[in-house]
C-alpha cells in the first residue's frame, strides 16, 4: 500500500514529539513492541508496515488520535483522563502526570500555553505552601470519599512531596510563554471553597482563615507585577521565565470553563477540565484548531492587561482584591 508509509512516518513523529530527548526511539520502540533494534530500525524507515496489532499499541500506548494520522474529520474524539479517585489514582499521581507533561512541553523548540481561567491557574497554587495546603485538602476532601481526610481538621502546612512536586510544576510553566484569560470570576471558587470551609469547621485554628485572606492578597499583588513585566517569576525564588513572553487578558464575559491549549513543535494538545481539577486530553487536531480559534476570539473580545496597560490592570486587581477582602470581612462578622 503506497500511502502506507507516509502514515508510519506522521505516526513516528507523533511519537517522537512525546518522547524526552534522553530517550532512544528505537530502544522504546523495540521495548514496547518486544521486537529487535533490527525489526524497530526496518518500521522507522518505512522498510515493514506495522500490523493493525502494532498500530493500536503504539497508539494506545502514546495516546495518539487514529483520526489524526489518517486525516480524517469525524465527530468522534478520542480522550484521555486524568481523573482523581479512579482505580487508587490519588493527588501525588496527579501532580506526577501534570509534571510529565510540563517538562516534555518546556524541552520543545517551539511552546506556548493558552489558559483560559475560570479559577486560578492550578500551577499558581504553590507559589505560597498556604495556599497549596488548602488546595490539597480540599481536593482530598471533595474528590476522594477514601482518602483518609473525612475526620481530618485544616491546617495551612502542605504535605512536603506534594509541595515539592508543584513548586517544580510551577518552575516549569513560568518558563513557557503563556497567555492567560481572566475574568473577575477567576478568584471566586477558591474564595467559596474558603468559607465553605470556615463554615463547616473544617479549619483546626480560626486565625488560619485570616492567614489565607493575607496570603491570597500576596499572590494577587504578585501576579500584578508579573502582568506589568510581562515575565513569569516564582515569588521568593530565584527561579524566573522568560522576559516578555507573559501575557494576561480580561475577560469582562465569565470564563465558562478551564481550558489549557498547547502548541509544541506544530503539534496541538488541549486540555479540557471537569469534576473540578480532572482532565480530559486530546490531540485530535479538528477539536484542537477548534479550541484554539475560540481561545482566539476570547482574546479578541479581552482586554490585555499586561505591559503597558497600566489604568486597567489596576482597575482589574482592585476588584479581586476587594472580593478577597469582603470574604474576610463576612468571617469576621461570623467569628
Amino acid at each position: 500500500m503506497e500511502t502506507q508509509p507516509a502514515i508510519q512516518e506522521l505516526l513516528f513523529q507523533a511519537v517522537r514529539s512525546k518522547l524526552a530527548p534522553n530517550l532512544s526511539f528505537v530502544h522504546e520502540l523495540s521495548e514496547l513492541l518486544e521486537i529487535s533494534y533490527d525489526s524497530a530500525y526496518r518500521r522507522i524507515r518505512g522498510e515493514k508496515e506495522l500490523s493493525l496489532e502494532e498500530l493500536k499499541t503504539i497508539c494506545f500506548h502514546y495516546k495518539i488520535s487514529v483520526d489524526a494520522l489518517f486525516n480524517q474529520k469525524s465527530d468522534h474524539v478520542i480522550f484521555s483522563a486524568l481523573a482523581i479517585g479512579e482505580g487508587g489514582f490519588d493527588i501525588e499521581n496527579w501532580l506526577q502526570s501534570l509534571l510529565a507533561a510540563i517538562k516534555m512541553i518546556h524541552a520543545a523548540k517551539e511552546k506556548e500555553i493558552i489558559y483560559a481561567a475560570k479559577d486560578i491557574p492550578v500551577f499558581y497554587y504553590f507559589e505560597f505552601p498556604e495556599i497549596a495546603a488548602f488546595k490539597i485538602y480540599f481536593w482530598n476532601k471533595a474528590l476522594i470519599p477514601a482518602s483518609g481526610y473525612e475526620n481530618k481538621l485544616l491546617t495551612l502546612e502542605a504535605p512536603e512531596n506534594l509541595y515539592e512536586t508543584g513548586r517544580q510544576l510551577l518552575c516549569h510553566y513560568i518558563k513557557i510563554p503563556t497567555i492567560e484569560i481572566w475574568s473577575e470570576e477567576t478568584i471566586s471558587s477558591v474564595l467559596r471553597q474558603i468559607e465553605y470551609c470556615f463554615v463547616s469547621g473544617f479549619f483546626a485554628r480560626i486565625e488560619d482563615v485570616f492567614r489565607l485572606c493575607d496570603v491570597l492578597e500576596s499572590w494577587l499583588h504578585h501576579v500584578q507585577h508579573q502582568a506589568e513585566s510581562g515575565t513569569q517569576i516564582m515569588f521568593g525564588s530565584p527561579c524566573e521565565g522568560l522576559e516578555n513572553s507573559y501575557r494576561l487578558y480580561h475577560n469582562e464575559v465569565l470564563v465558562t470553563d478551564n481550558t489549557i491549549l498547547v502548541k509544541t513543535d506544530g503539534q496541538k494538545t488541549c486540555y479540557n477540565t471537569y469534576n473540578v481539577i480532572n482532565q480530559l486530553i486530546t490531540t485530535n487536531p479538528v477539536f484542537c484548531d477548534q479550541v484554539e480559534n475560540s481561545l482566539r476570539n476570547l482574546m479578541q473580545k479581552s482586554t490585555m492587561i499586561s505591559g503597558t496597560s497600566a489604568k486597567e490592570r489596576c482597575r482589574f486587581f482592585n476588584i479581586l482584591h476587594e472580593k478577597v477582602k469582603t470574604l474576610r470581612n463576612r468571617i469576621e462578622r461570623m467569628s
